[in-house]
C-alpha cells in the first residue's frame, strides 16, 4: 500500500511540474505593463528582477518571464526619508550584481529638478527582494553637476559609470559622461563629456512651459552595448516630452574609452517612432539576455499616441534583436501591441 502511495505522490509530482511547464505563456503582447518609464532587468539565477521610475519609491519584480511581470512578485526596497536632497523625483533606478552584491542607482532631487544628482544603494543577499539595502550616499564627480540616468559597466576589467549631465548650472543641454569608478559607490577622478547633441533629430526639445526653458537638446540614458569584443553606447536623444524620442548609438573606434575622440556618432537614430506600428517617442531602453543565454533583447519605454509626452502612458515594451554583419546591433522598428512576440528561449 505505502508503495502504492509513493507511486501516486511521485506521479502527481511530475504531472504538477508538467502543467506548470505548459502553464508558462509562450507568447506576449507589449505592453509588458500598463505604465512604468526608464524599464531597466537583470537575468541572474534563473530570475530576472526589473524595475523603472516610480517617482516616490523604488520597486523590484522578480519573474523567471518578464512576459509576466503584470503577476510577478515585487517590492518596494526603499523610500526615501523626507526633506533630504533626494526625497523626491526618484527616476531611472537600475539594478546591478557586481562583486557578490547587489547595487541600485537612481536619481533623485529635493522637488526642484535643478537639485538631481545620482544616489546608490547596496544589499548583499543573495536575492535582492531579501536582506537589508543599504543607502551608501550620492555617487558623482568633484564638479557636482545636475546628473541622472547612471549605469555602471566593466570593461577590460575596469568599472566605469556613464550618465546625463550638465556641463554647468543651467538646464539648456544634457551630454553623456563617462568616469572610472573606485568602487560600485565612489567615481574615481574626472568626468568626461562624449556626446553632445549635434544632429537635427537629436535636438526636438522645445518645451512650451513658461517654468522651464524655451528649449533643451538631449542626449540622456546611456546604456553599453558589447558584442564579440565591440562596444557601442546606445542613448535616447531629443526631449522625451517629443514624439522625436529616438535611439542614437556611438561605437567605440579608439583606444581610450573616457576620450570623446575614441567614439564615431551615428549619424542616424538606430530606433525611433513608429507611426504606422502605433508606437511613439520609444527609448531610454536597457538590455537583456534570453534565459539559454542565445538571443539579445531590448527594453524599451514607449506611448501608443502622439503627443502623449514624459507622464504615466509611457510604458515598458520588449522586442527581440540581431546584429549587422559589421556586429552593430540592428534594432529593427517597435512592434505594435497586439503582435504576438514568442518569449525569450528558455534554458532546456
Amino acid at each position: 500500500m505505502n508503495k502504492h502511495i509513493k507511486k501516486i505522490k511521485i506521479s502527481l509530482a511530475f504531472l504538477f511540474l508538467f502543467v506548470a511547464q505548459v502553464s508558462i505563456a509562450q507568447t506576449f503582447t507589449n505592453p509588458l505593463l500598463p505604465s512604468g518609464a526608464d524599464p531597466w532587468s537583470i537575468y541572474k539565477d534563473g530570475y530576472y528582477y526589473y524595475t523603472h521610475s516610480m517617482q516616490n519609491k523604488l520597486v523590484i519584480w522578480k519573474t523567471k518571464n518578464l512576459a509576466d511581470l503584470k503577476t510577478a512578485e515585487k517590492k518596494t526596497i526603499f523610500v526615501p526619508p523626507p526633506n533630504t536632497a533626494y526625497s523626491k523625483e526618484l527616476w531611472a533606478p537600475e539594478i546591478h550584481f557586481i562583486s557578490g552584491k547587489w547595487y541600485v542607482y537612481f536619481a533623485a532631487d529635493d522637488g526642484n529638478n535643478n537639485n538631481h544628482r545620482m544616489y546608490v544603494l547596496e544589499n548583499s543577499s543573495k536575492d535582492p527582494l531579501k536582506g537589508n539595502w543599504v543607502f551608501k550616499g550620492k555617487v558623482g564627480d568633484a564638479t557636482n553637476k545636475w546628473a541622472i540616468d547612471g549605469s555602471v559597466f566593466t570593461y577590460q576589467k575596469q568599472l566605469y559609470m556613464i550618465w546625463a549631465g550638465w556641463e554647468g548650472d543651467i538646464n539648456q543641454k544634457q551630454e553623456i559622461y563617462i568616469a572610472k569608478m573606485k568602487n560600485p559607490w565612489t567615481i574615481d577622478g574626472e568626468r568626461h563629456k562624449i556626446s553632445s547633441p549635434q544632429f537635427e533629430w537629436e535636438k526636438h526639445g522645445d518645451l512650451n512651459d513658461p517654468g522651464n526653458p524655451p528649449h533643451v537638446d538631449v542626449n540622456e540614458g546611456p546604456q553599453i552595448l558589447i558584442n564579440k569584443g565591440k562596444v557601442f553606447l546606445i542613448y535616447s536623444a531629443s526631449g522625451c516630452w517629443t514624439d522625436f524620442y529616438a535611439l542614437g548609438m556611438l561605437t567605440l573606434k579608439g583606444n581610450d574609452i573616457l576620450d570623446v575622440n575614441s567614439w564615431v556618432k551615428s549619424t542616424q537614430p538606430v530606433f525611433k517612432q513608429s507611426p504606422e506600428n502605433g508606437v511613439y517617442a520609444p527609448g531610454h531602453n536597457s538590455f537583456f539576455k534570453s534565459p539559454d543565454g542565445k538571443e539579445d533583447w531590448i527594453l524599451y519605454h514607449a506611448n501608443s499616441g502622439p503627443g502623449q509626452g514624459c507622464g504615466g502612458k509611457r510604458s515598458p515594451r520588449a522586442q527581440k534583436f540581431t546584429w549587422n554583419a559589421d556586429g552593430s546591433p540592428n534594432f529593427g522598428i517597435p512592434v505594435k501591441t497586439d503582435q504576438e512576440l514568442k518569449i525569450p528561449s528558455q534554458k532546456k
